[in-house]
């Protein structure tokens, strides 16, 4: 395979890329200057040497702790449950949320064969544990695997606040049935947070 054909063939790998796009990313890349390529591939090469998992959270950032569970400033009684690091971001980036987050990493998904694994249950029953959380947000995607992740995480989490009752609350559905975190504007997130409800003991 030539080398367009082989770099096309790699951004059609990319979520949401298909191959008329993948050939507009590289026929754009060939415009750029040589240094501009240079410098984007060391970045792409460097990013598994530069990132790590934050062993809190489950995040990903250049340092571990990552710089939200090293904040300070954070409220760390409230832990908001979000199922990757997309979702974790579309909360920092709407400046909506001042606890602190746990990335599952996965879903329960009986389509794809996904399920929470048990070294994720037990990192997030270690985390609740550590922070002596009053209150988790349980903040799944609205469709089907979102619910059914989210009935698996009320099961993980009875009695996982010890002598001390823990508060569970889900987000509010001001989120589209069938959308994500992901792409949800500010205003949405801010509703679906602000109007979570408390779980039922």
């Amino acid at each position: 395979m030539d080398p367009i054909g082989r770099l096309i063939s790699h951004f059609t790998k990319f979520p949401g890329v298909g191959n008329k796009s993948a050939r507009r990313m590289v026929f754009y890349l060939l415009k750029q200057d040589a240094a501009l390529l240079r410098e984007l591939g060391a970045s792409i090469a460097s990013l598994k040497d530069d990132l790590h998992t934050c062993s809190e959270c489950g995040n990903i950032s250049e340092g571990d702790p990552c710089p939200i569970c090293r904040d300070a400033l954070r409220d760390r009684r409230t832990l908001c449950v979000v199922e990757n690091i997309d979702d974790l971001v579309s909360f920092e980036q709407a400046g909506i949320y001042s606890g602190l987050y746990h990335v599952l990493g996965g879903r329960v998904s009986p389509f794809d064969d996904e399920d929470l694994s048990p070294e994720s249950v037990a990192f997030l029953l270690k985390h609740i544990r550590e922070l002596e959380v009053e209150e988790v947000i349980i903040a799944t995607n609205p469709r089907m695997e979102g619910d059914l992740t989210y009935y698996a995480l009320l099961d993980v989490l009875k009695g996982a606040g010890g002598s001390e009752p823990l508060k569970v609350t889900r987000l509010a559905f001001g989120l589209p049935v069938g959308g994500s975190i992901e792409f949800a504007d500010r205003m949405t997130l801010h509703t679906a947070l602000e109007s979570r409800t408390a779980v039922p003991d």
